[in-house]
């Protein structure tokens, strides 16, 4: 598993590779945080280079591959159709591979037999692997959620300096309106003529 967040230059493309054995799962989760418009251009390609995914100008995707081939998968980042704006941009990797299994089933040939125990292996294993795999989608699901606050936390930010901005313009033109009334008015009430001698 792997998580990353990096800048994706205005029209600018940018490439990634995933190595898979066959047989596996693989499984891709991204999303735009920061940028104009939150989209971006998404491609994902298997390793003999057929095109699995396709997406246009995408705020966020989840993708799954099952079973993968054997081989470097490629994952491309595109926002060449924005000529003016970066995009900040998240994605997760979720790789699930058949010799973790085969790892994870490895502690139980160093326990006693079955009919030794009052409560069968089976029973262990099952609750052990059910308990990994929610605590596995527990970690992913914080991950997507940090990123979804990283995303609206730009955005508030944004938004901040936009009203502050505009206030800010707002309060100098009340100023010299107030300025230019206060001068004019004093000019009328002027008095124009001369002062005799």
């Amino acid at each position: 598993d792997g998580e990353f967040t990096f800048l994706l230059p205005a029209g600018r493309k940018q490439c990634f590779y995933q190595s898979a054995p066959a047989n596996a799962s693989l499984e891709t989760e991204y999303q735009v945080i920061g940028g104009a418009g939150l989209d971006v251009d998404f491609t994902l390609e298997s390793p003999q280079g057929v095109l699995l995914v396709s997406e246009s100008r995408k705020a966020d995707g989840v993708h799954t591959v099952e079973p993968t081939e054997a081989g470097d998968y490629k994952l491309c980042f595109d926002n060449s159709f924005s000529t003016i704006s970066e995009k900040l941009v998240f994605f997760e990797l979720i790789f699930d591979s058949l010799q973790d299994d085969e790892e994870v089933e490895g502690w139980a040939e160093a326990v006693e037999p079955e009919e030794m125990l009052d409560v069968k292996m089976e029973d262990i294993k099952e609750s052990i692997e059910t308990m990994r795999i929610r605590l596995e989608r527990s970690i992913q699901m914080l991950t997507l959620l940090r990123a979804f606050e990283a995303r609206d936390r730009n955005l508030q930010e944004g938004n901040l300096e936009r009203v502050n901005f505009w206030s800010a313009v707002n309060v100098a033109v009340l100023l010299l309106v107030a300025v230019l009334q206060v001068c004019t008015l004093k000019r009328f009430f002027q008095d124009k003529r001369p002062v005799p001698t």
